[in-house]
């Protein structure tokens, strides 16, 4: 492995704690859509940025853009972006840590001018927190951000639009957010979020897709008891089939290689100590990175429903909440990336991301890779999620390699990536 200073890392660590102190909740890190500690998060990341030799506005969406040229105005542009808000009582990495390491490649060029420009975006919204949609900022960079969606509102009864204009935006300018027609290329930094990287002792993993998903919720309807006078074996107890099916739907996932899924909320009624529950509804959190497998499982474990409840005598419904096909990256970038990293001397494994982001969005439209750094135990959406300043090292020298291989990829494909469909 290469070793060397953290002086770099440093920085960017320092950087990113500064910009966690803009917060909507005093004594933690909370920073929502459009809300005011944003105008001073642009207005930090601005300076940074204009001094690194880049042009920035704000669009219409609340995104910080920023620009810096190639060695020709109409160049190639390279997209580096990740997102700026955050979940409630937040780290300090997640998101912003892409945003930041975006713009220490720009300055890690020194004013050299490469074939192609480079714009770090750091988009306004990705995690669905204050309007209950996430990918705001991505959604309107692709041109698919809705009427519905702009008719949204948080809980203090404040549409998208409006707020788009409390912060001092024109909604009626969102056309203008689309990216450039000769964006070529999206990369994206992020932390891992999960404990895979720490386990193998491994600082870097090239993200090659990320999973698809389903959320489900199961109603179980039984019947409603005295706790003292039902036997057991005359009981419709829906809590018990529910139960039943929660421990089959971990066995399923036991099974099969990289699936995982999640009862994470169980709502039992009437609710009360001396009563059998007649009714309980269960949610179901499904992901895996090959999409026939993933609809394979749900319908073995929906199968695996009906026979318990059939056995129990309660009735099952299940409900669609959500669905989203796997995302792949671009396999030309994925390799450049994974090659990237070997050649600054750093180990990285290939991995599917279990977690949404802003690259799912940008994926099926341009080229796109998407680069993650090891999280200290694993840590994340919590007030003590981290990184490892050799961590940081690692991935800034990986993407000063990438961007020289990209160069080289881009003059033997005359200015254009291969747009390829899975990594």
């Amino acid at each position: 492995m290469a070793t060397q200073s953290t002086t770099r890392a440093d920085r960017i660590i320092a950087r990113c704690r500064e910009i966690a102190s803009f917060t909507e909740v005093p004594g933690e890190t909370t920073r929502t859509f459009l809300s005011p500690p944003m105008h001073e998060v642009h207005t930090l990341l601005r300076q940074w940025m204009e001094a690194a030799g880049m042009t920035v506005h704000i669009d219409a969406i609340g995104n910080l853009r920023s620009l810096y040229p190639g060695l020709t105005p109409n160049a190639p542009r390279l997209l580096i972006a990740s997102h700026l808000d955050t979940v409630p009582n937040a780290g300090v990495f997640d998101g912003i840590l892409g945003v930041v390491l975006g713009l220490a490649v720009v300055e890690e060029l020194r004013n050299q001018r490469l074939p192609f420009a480079i714009e770090v975006i750091g988009f306004s919204e990705e995690e669905g927190v204050r309007f209950n949609k996430p990918f705001l900022g991505s959604l309107a960079l692709i041109g698919k951000l809705g009427t519905e969606t702009l008719a949204r509102t948080d809980s203090d009864g404040t549409s998208l639009t409006k707020a788009i204009r409390n912060y001092g935006l024109n909604p009626d300018e969102l056309s203008s957010v689309v990216m450039s027609n000769n964006t070529f290329a999206y990369l994206e930094f992020h932390i891992e979020q999960g404990p895979i990287l720490e386990s193998e002792s491994s600082p870097l993993g090239i993200v090659n897709t990320i999973a698809g998903q389903t959320r489900l919720q199961l109603t179980f309807t039984g019947q409603s008891n005295h706790a003292g006078t039902t036997p057991m074996h005359l009981r419709r107890d829906a809590l018990a089939a529910a139960a039943e099916w929660i421990v089959a739907t971990e066995a399923c996932a036991n099974r099969h290689a990289d699936l995982v899924a999640t009862v994470g909320r169980i709502d039992a009624t009437p609710g009360a100590i001396n009563v059998i529950p007649g009714e309980v509804t269960a949610s179901l959190d499904l992901r895996h990175h090959n999409d026939d497998l993933r609809q394979s499982a749900i319908a073995s474990l929906l199968d695996s429903a009906t026979a318990i409840a059939s056995r129990r005598n309660v009735k099952v419904s299940p409900q669609l909440l959500s669905q989203q096909d796997a995302v792949p990256m671009n396999a030309h970038l994925t390799h450049l990336l994974y090659l990237a990293a070997s050649q600054a001397g750093h180990p990285s494994r290939i991995m599917t991301s279990g977690a949404g982001h802003d690259a799912m969005i940008i994926a099926p439209q341009i080229p796109s890779a998407m680069l993650f750094l090891r999280t200290p135990g694993g840590l994340s959406h919590h007030p003590d999620e981290s990184v490892l300043p050799q961590d940081v090292e690692a991935a800034l020298a990986t993407a000063m390699e990438f961007l020289t291989l990209l160069r080289d990829a881009l003059s033997l494909h005359n200015r254009s990536i291969p747009k390829d469909a899975h990594a």
